[in-house]
C-alpha cells in the first residue's frame, strides 16, 4: 500500500500517513482510525479494485520468464551453495534420466494438460527452472507421492515434498492417566 494516501486537499489536512496496516492515520500529530473506504468513492474502490496487480514470482530476483530461459551456467550461479557444489561435481545418469523423462512426459502432454506422472526413487535431486509444470511422483520409503513442481519450488530437493513419515496424534493426557511408563 502507499504510504500516502490522497493528498490531503480533499480531507482538508496537511497529511495523512498509514501506520502498518492497522487501518490507522496520523492526522497532523494526532491518531485517528478510519478505513482506506472513507477516503474514496464508489467507483475510485471499483476502479483499484479491478486493477490490483499479482505479484510476480521471481527466483532470487529473476523472473520466471527469464529463469525458464536462463543456461544452466547462469542457473548454478543463482542457487545456493550446496547445490552449486552438486551441480559443479556433475549430474551423474540417474539425474539426467529423470529430466530426460520429464521432458519426453511434457512432450507428449497436450498444450493445456498436465504431463504424466514421472515416477522416481531421487529424493536428492535439486528442482531445476526445467522440472517446472512436470509431475513427480516421488518415493517415500513406501509410496509414490504425486508433487506438481511449481515455480516457488526451483532450488529446494524433491525429498522435502514428499514427507517419510507419518506425524503422530499424541493423545491426551486425560486418556494417558493409567498408562505407566
Amino acid at each position: 500500500m502507499d504510504p500516502m494516501i490522497g493528498n490531503g486537499d480533499d480531507l482538508g489536512m496537511e497529511w495523512i500517513v498509514q501506520i502498518g496496516c492497522s487501518g490507522y492515520k496520523r492526522v497532523g500529530e494526532q491518531l485517528i482510525h478510519k478505513r482506506i473506504a472513507d477516503f474514496t468513492t464508489g467507483e475510485e474502490a471499483a476502479a483499484k479494485k479491478a486493477s490490483r496487480s499479482f505479484k510476480k514470482y521471481s527466483y532470487r530476483g529473476v523472473e520466471l520468464d527469464q529463469l525458464l530461459d536462463l543456461s544452466n551456467e547462469d542457473f548454478i550461479e543463482l542457487v545456493h551453495a550446496r547445490a552449486r557444489r552438486r551441480f559443479q561435481r556433475g549430474l551423474k545418469r540417474r539425474p539426467l534420466g529423470l529430466i530426460k523423462k520429464l521432458r519426453n512426459a511434457k512432450k507428449e502432454a497436450g498444450p493445456n494438460e498436465k504431463p504424466a506422472m514421472v515416477k522416481t526413487h531421487l529424493r536428492d535431486m535439486i528442482i531445476v527452472p526445467e522440472m517446472i509444470g512436470s509431475v513427480v511422483g516421488v518415493y517415500n520409503g513406501k509410496t509414490f507421492t504425486t508433487v506438481e513442481v511449481k515455480p516457488e519450488m526451483t532450488g529446494h530437493y524433491l525429498g522435502e515434498f514428499s514427507i517419510t513419515y507419518k506425524p503422530v496424534g499424541h493423545s491426551r493426557g486425560a486418556n494417558m492417566k493409567d498408562s505407566r511408563l
